[in-house]
């Protein structure tokens, strides 16, 4: 019997943002027997440290510099004529009300983009196989309206960071304003549902429910209190609490300025992570009743990592200006569970990327994949079941974002700023909490040498030069278009 999947994806989740990662404040039930019941990756990264180019490189397998989505889309959502007349007539005003304001800034005038078209995805693959493929939640790849890469339950989100109780919702056949439903429990709810349908079919499904927890908004007002509460004696002692980092927007702010806005960041972002928690408890008792849980693979990972006073940073990639590749905003959670099929209990210490799920979850579905020579990913199959105890020790992890390319291995991590700088060298065995730059070290030298050169070697093997990050004027604050030769010589990023 070929196996159901379904992969549960977060947003903005830190891997150490977990009780199963050692984090003793933060309370991950859910989560936390997924990872007794299954194997969870403690170096897992993702391919940019920002949502929608690593989203991209999870669906089709290719590096941001081959699909060409290099920051967050702030436009190419939809078509504004989508949205309800409630939303439309909102946006004619002036002045607004504030819960108007964030979904007028990016749909007001908006046009569909389909950043996917062109390209092979995981999903289609498995729909032509056979797999009923369905989706909850935060799609944020262009035109979040329209079913596309093999989904025929599309139960989406407008944008990428929602509003949690006044969220832009697709109900029907019209994005809408939804007012006081925690948009948490909406995506458990439409996931749920694609559950019940299955019942009593013979073709396995596929199910993508995509989080926007815990992306911000943190204050009390856009979480439930019985989850806000939990931490409200917290001492957050998880966390470091260092000062501003100094390519933050935070560095003029005094210690008590950004005392109180870690507690407040940070007792939101863990509520944030547990009313989540809940939702994913929801999905596994269906399972259960359902008798589905044993022929379902269960994945678990946040579409890129986060900094939450990590360096001085409240933020991801783009928390800082030039970005930042710490690995509190490259690695993410990982956790694959089902029983009787993967080792249970365990921890992996490899290093696995996101490129990795496209191969990984074809193999797993039996689906026949011929080895893309664009695409760098390898499965990880093997790791999931135990037969392979050794043997990727050899992996090294890339990421970037736009001009900023990361190269990883377990000992060293260099970052190379495209043109000038500044780099960045860590001796990752000796550092690991990266605080100390060796980029100008003369002992160091040779294995910055050896760094960039692979580096180089690899890009120019997997980038297409059509759509090559390297030269693009990527600042963290939104993509608005089509990028390199495909831009058309329209502006691409804000």
């Amino acid at each position: 019997m070929r196996p159901n999947i379904v992969f549960i994806l977060s947003d903005d989740h830190g891997h150490w943002g977990m009780g199963c990662a050692g984090n003793a404040e933060i309370q991950t039930p859910y989560l936390d027997r997924l990872a007794r019941e299954g194997t969870r990756f403690e170096n897992a990264f993702c391919a940019s440290p920002v949502c929608s180019p690593a989203r991209m490189s999870i669906f089709t397998g290719k590096i941001p510099s081959r699909h060409g989505v290099h920051d967050w889309l702030a436009k190419g959502h939809l078509d504004e004529e989508v949205l309800s007349d409630e939303l439309r007539a909102a946006f004619r005003e002036p002045d607004p009300a504030w819960e108007y304001v964030w979904p007028k800034n990016q749909l007001q005038g908006d046009r569909a983009i389909r950043f996917l078209d062109g390209h092979d995805t995981f999903t289609r693959r498995l729909a032509d196989s056979g797999y009923t493929c369905g989706l909850s939640g935060k799609w944020h790849m262009g035109d979040s309206y329209t079913p596309q890469a093999g989904f025929t339950y599309w139960k989406t989100v407008a944008m990428g960071g929602e509003n949690y109780y006044y969220p832009v919702v697709l109900e029907g056949d019209e994005m809408v304003l939804k007012r006081g439903e925690y948009v948490t429990d909406i995506i458990t709810d439409n996931a749920l549902r694609f559950l019940e349908e299955q019942k009593g079919k013979d073709s396995p499904f596929y199910l993508s429910v995509h989080y926007t927890a815990p992306h911000a908004p943190w204050q009390r007002e856009y979480h439930p209190a019985e989850y806000y509460d939990l931490y409200e004696g917290c001492p957050f002692a998880s966390v470091p609490d260092v000062p501003p980092h100094p390519w933050s927007d935070l560095k003029d702010k005094t210690p008590a300025e950004m005392a109180a806005l870690r507690r407040t960041n940070l007792q939101g972002y863990f509520a944030a992570v547990t009313a989540m928690d809940a939702g994913i408890g929801r999905i596994l008792a269906a399972l259960e009743e359902a008798g589905l849980r044993e022929n379902t693979l269960i994945l678990f990972s946040g579409d890129n990592g986060m900094s939450m006073g990590h360096h001085g940073i409240f933020g991801k990639g783009n928390g800082t200006f030039p970005m930042n590749m710490y690995d509190t905003a490259v690695k993410v959670p990982l956790i694959a569970s089902q029983p009787g099929r993967i080792a249970e209990n365990t921890c992996r210490q490899e290093l696995v990327s996101h490129y990795d799920l496209f191969p990984t979850l074809l193999e797993w579905a039996g689906v026949a994949y011929e080895p893309d020579p664009a695409l760098p990913g390898r499965s990880f199959v093997p790791l999931l079941t135990g037969r392979e105890a050794t043997g990727r020790d050899d992996i090294v992890v890339f990421d970037e974002y736009g001009p900023v390319r990361m190269i990883r291995t377990r000992e060293w991590k260099y970052i190379h700023r495209y043109p000038y700088g500044p780099h960045e060298l860590y001796d990752l065995r000796q550092d690991p909490g990266e605080e100390y730059n060796l980029i100008d070290e003369p002992a160091a030298q040779p294995v910055r040498e050896e760094l960039l050169d692979r580096l180089t070697r690899w890009y120019l093997q997997y980038a297409d030069p059509a759509c090559d990050g390297r030269g693009e004027a990527v600042h963290g604050i939104g993509q608005i278009g089509r990028a390199g030769a495909a831009a058309g010589g329209k502006p691409a990023f804000r």
